[in-house]
């Protein structure tokens, strides 16, 4: 003769089986989370901070900056049109793959700051007014990280 109770035995076995897999999937998506987040603000971090070693006159500096700060295997990508400076910072999100975060930094050069074509500092004098934009390079951070 079968009880009612028999009938519901492994059943709490079952629900704490799926209640551990939620939890370890809610724990997966935090951390993800985070880890974007963080890869997201390395990335503006390093944009803002090239954009302004550039606005300054530092372009080499700038570029070591930016590398060091940015995530391992970002592009740090610095234009200069008149003026300006752009400067985006592209990186694959750590360890999810096909995920791109992105920081673009934006800034005005100091007077004085000019940069010629290949990003070097020139003087105002030397300037032709309407010089197109300059790219100052597109270059890895260093190796070690997603391709």
């Amino acid at each position: 003769m079968r009880t009612a109770l028999s009938e519901d035995r492994g059943a709490v076995t079952v629900e704490a089986a799926l209640a551990l897999c939620t939890l370890v999937l809610v724990l997966a998506l935090a951390i993800g989370t985070v880890a974007v987040t963080s890869a997201r603000l390395r990335c503006l971090d390093a944009a803002r901070e090239t954009a302004r070693l550039v606005a300054r006159g530092e372009p080499d500096r700038a570029r070591e900056v930016g590398e060091a700060v940015a995530p391992t295997g970002a592009r740090v990508e610095v234009r200069v049109h008149g003026d300006e400076v752009t400067v985006d910072v592209v990186s694959n999100a750590a360890g999810l793959p096909g995920l791109t975060v992105t920081g673009r930094a934006i800034g005005v050069l100091e007077p004085g700051a000019l940069l010629d074509a290949a990003g070097l500092p020139q003087s105002p004098g030397h300037a032709p007014a309407g010089t197109p934009a300059a790219d100052v390079g597109v270059a890895p951070a260093p190796a070690g990280g997603p391709p």
